[in-house]
């Protein structure tokens, strides 16, 4: 549980704000939102999708500027009319989707903007170095400064990100989602950092919604719904199902009730002795050979960079196979691309909804149609008129906040913007459904609805393949789990087995028997 030393009502505060209210047109994202962020203090800001959790920090770092409401540093008004202003006054943040230049070192990036110079007012990358080096060193997060941002992980991106906040200064770190995109172990990482940053002295916003993390790291939380806060309890005094409770106003199952999955269901996914080359040339799926019935749900489970993203391009049409074959409903669609592949009944939710899932700037509506843009034409047009009319059907039923038919997909929360491509790949009525990462960015509500939604996809006789690096998301759906491990099936396991276990499995110890 979270250390929570700062109970005292004394304790200094390094952030407060009070009556914060921000509007976008009749939207009002914040309502007279009141928040205390102690000095040396891990607080959660917990909320549903588009509960108004970003919005407020971004507020709080300069990027809006608010209706109404006060903000005080270390108990001083400010009023910060940009993040650079934000950042004067010992605020830094942390975006969920990196600020970072692939093309450019590690140095270069962080440096960025306030560049140490030569005599000949050149970059000085000595100093660049040796800033990087000693901030590394004194935090405890070890980067290489020569490396280039595009060959470094995801995690070792975040801590770039976190290193240059506190190399302008940073009293005050927001984290917006901060593992929203990090592996198990790349979390566990970044909960060192915090926790010793947070011993520095350094004060940590914490915006999530997975309830776990925020009972392990913070040490208190303050619950956003529908733009109101609904209060602020200490962390040791709480668990996961009254912080559910609070966050949607309801009792929330954690966990899917399903019945078992019926025998003998038709043919679905077959795939066999399949060889698919990742962007170096290599092979990151080598061999892999598994079948998907009509009526279950089959989760891949292994560690990220183990050939998923590559099985998935293959079974998708997005990535050309090197040897073997792929089945859908037992046609050979092994040479077929994207367009293919929808037409032979596979769906697919992209694990990066923003860059395979979306178009950002066309309108909800436009972006709903796209798989079915055909079939809501006439005489070779478009008809925009249809395209609104199921939009605004679809978005009601999948409950996405935040934008109309007419909102472009950029404008909603990440949350939000995932809702709106399972919305579309399910109501394609497809005879597979690939899912990668489906519940990523959503809140615990919005989970409950997608894994109940695979569940009735899967009842309705449809195979599912499940890719998701969440263990507790594959135990509660998965009627079984395939073990992937540098490109290769290595086990079928049940869902009954234990995390210690499949985790053995995933690092390629053990021997998986078969379930």
């Amino acid at each position: 549980m979270a250390d929570s030393r700062h109970d005292g009502e004394a304790a200094e505060l390094a952030l407060e704000l009070r009556g914060i209210t921000k509007r976008f047109g009749a939207l009002k994202a914040n309502d007279a939102i009141d928040f205390e962020l102690r000095r040396g203090e891990i607080h959660a800001l917990l909320g549903e999708n588009g509960a108004g959790k970003s919005t407020l920090m971004n507020v709080v770092y300069g990027i809006h500027q608010p209706d109404a409401g006060e903000i005080l540093v270390d108990g001083v008004p400010v009023v910060p009319k940009n993040p650079r202003a934000a950042m004067r006054v010992g605020i830094g943040m942390v975006f969920q989707h990196f600020m970072l230049i692939p093309v450019m070192t590690v140095a270069e990036n962080f440096v960025l903007g306030a560049e140490p110079r030569t005599g000949a007012r050149l970059l000085d990358e000595k100093a660049a170095t040796s800033r990087v080096r000693a901030l590394s060193e004194r935090y405890g997060l070890a980067v290489d400064p020569h490396a280039k941002v595009a060959d470094i992980s995801v995690g070792q991106q975040q801590r770039v990100e976190i290193l240059r906040a506190l190399d302008r200064g940073a009293q005050v770190l927001v984290l917006d989602e901060p593992t929203a995109v990090l592996t198990a172990q790349e979390t566990r990482e970044l909960f060192k950092v915090l926790t010793t940053l947070r011993e520095q002295g350094t004060s940590i916003v914490f915006i999530s919604h997975k309830l776990k993390e925020i009972l392990e790291i913070s040490d208190r939380v303050t619950v956003l719904r529908r733009g109101r806060s609904v209060g602020t309890v200490v962390t040791s005094e709480v668990d996961e199902a009254g912080l559910a409770n609070l966050m949607v106003g309801r009792e929330v199952l954690l966990r899917v009730e399903k019945e078992a999955a019926p025998r003998g269901g038709g043919e679905g996914l077959l795939v066999s002795e399949l060889v698919v080359k990742d962007d170096r040339g290599l092979s990151a799926v080598d061999g892999a050979s598994f079948a998907v019935r009509g009526g279950e749900i089959v989760a891949i489970a292994g560690i990220d960079g183990n050939g998923q993203s590559e099985l998935i391009e293959a079974i998708t049409g997005l990535r050309r196979v090197e040897r073997g074959t792929i089945h859908v409903g037992g046609r050979d669609v092994t040479a077929c691309g994207a367009r293919e592949m929808l037409d032979a009944g596979v769906a697919h939710i992209a694990e990066d909804r923003q860059r395979r899932g979306l178009v950002l700037d066309f309108t909800l509506a436009e972006n709903l149609a796209l798989r079915e843009y055909r079939a809501e034409s006439r005489f070779g047009l478009l008809s925009p008129k249809r395209f609104v009319e199921r939009a605004r059907k679809l978005l009601a039923e999948y409950d996405v906040r935040g934008g109309a038919p007419e909102t472009k997909a950029r404008a909603l929360s990440g949350g939000n913007q995932q809702k709106v491509v399972i919305a579309r790949e399910i109501d394609g009525n497809p005879e597979l459904l690939v899912a990668a990462q489906p519940t990523r960015g959503l809140d615990v509500g919005a989970i409950e609805f997608v894994h109940r939604r695979l569940v009735a996809e899967r009842d309705a006789g449809r195979a599912v393949l499940l890719v998701s690096f969440e263990l507790e998301e594959v135990f509660s759906l998965a009627d079984r789990i395939l073990v992937l491990f540098e490109g290769r099936i290595t086990g079928e396991l049940p869902p009954t087995v234990t995390e210690e276990e499949i985790g053995l499995r995933m690092a390629g110890g053990g021997a998986a028997e078969a379930a």
